[in-house]
């Protein structure tokens, strides 16, 4: 009786693997880019702080 019921559990045990599936989602992936901008700004106005200073030497 404990062998048959030690085969059963194993053979039940068995049956119950994992299954790991791969899906294509749906809809597309988006990135969001507005870090990218922000630091274009931030380039920009750098720059123009640069020149201005070059400009106006005794503004400090």
């Amino acid at each position: 009786m404990k062998q048959t019921a030690m085969v059963l559990a194993v053979l039940l045990l068995g049956a119950c693997t994992p299954r790991v599936e791969v899906m294509v989602p749906d809809k597309p992936i988006t990135v969001n880019l507005n870090v990218k901008v922000d630091h274009e700004i931030r380039v920009r106005v750098d720059r123009e702080l640069e020149k201005l200073f070059e400009q106006e030497q005794e503004l400090f």
